[in-house]
């Protein structure tokens, strides 16, 4: 079965991804991460992740939770572009061409995490957390983000508000999401064919 790929230009935000409010915003990311081990571990899955601007918040964020070593399997936080080439096999051209913070580039993050750790799911975050960096059509703000099961690769890309650290909140809460939202959607396709 070929790969289906699904890239949003530019993806609305919810309430939460609005909101200047830390720490509603992490208790949010909370319990998305901690339905996400209820499902993954429910169907004997593994996830990786592969971060940039977001440091390994990610990362953080599952680990958080008791029991995450039975369904995350490992992050790598490639910062710099020759880490991205290196570690995660972004190849150098889409880097050129395409720039750290494009749909390409988190699409080959989290292909090259997902095999790299040989698990189900990966997902990945590039992108612009300020105050200074910005590119023509790149604000200060703009975070690529795309998750992945090796079927079907979602990238999607917001425009946050706030200082550096409300950005990189906001996209773990945005990345999770959609991967919770991925999860449950193909556990009712899957629920519905029985």
């Amino acid at each position: 079965m070929a790969n289906e790929t699904k890239i949003i230009e530019m993806a609305e935000l919810d309430e939460i991804e609005r909101s200047e409010d830390l720490a509603t915003i992490r208790e949010k990311t909370q319990e998305i991460a901690r339905q996400i081990q209820q499902i993954l571990l429910e169907r004997g899955q593994m996830m990786a992740t592969a971060e940039s601007l977001t440091g390994g918040l990610v990362a953080s964020h599952i680990v958080d939770i008791a029991g995450s070593s039975a369904v995350f399997a490992g992050g790598i936080v490639a910062y710099q572009n020759e880490i991205k080439e290196a570690l995660l096999g972004v190849p150098h051209s889409v880097l050129e061409e395409k720039g750290a913070v494009s749909a390409e580039t988190v699409l080959n993050m989290t292909e090259g995490a997902r095999k790299k750790f040989g698990c189900q799911w990966a997902i990945a975050t590039s992108g612009i957390a300020g105050p200074g960096g910005a590119e023509p059509g790149k604000p200060v703000g703009t975070v690529w983000m795309a998750v992945t099961n090796g079927k079907k690769n979602t990238a999607f890309c917001k425009i946050f508000a706030g200082n550096r650290t409300c950005v990189r909140e906001k996209s773990v809460y945005s990345v999770l999401g959609k991967l919770l939202f991925l999860l449950n959607n193909q556990k009712n396709t899957c629920t519905s064919e029985h």
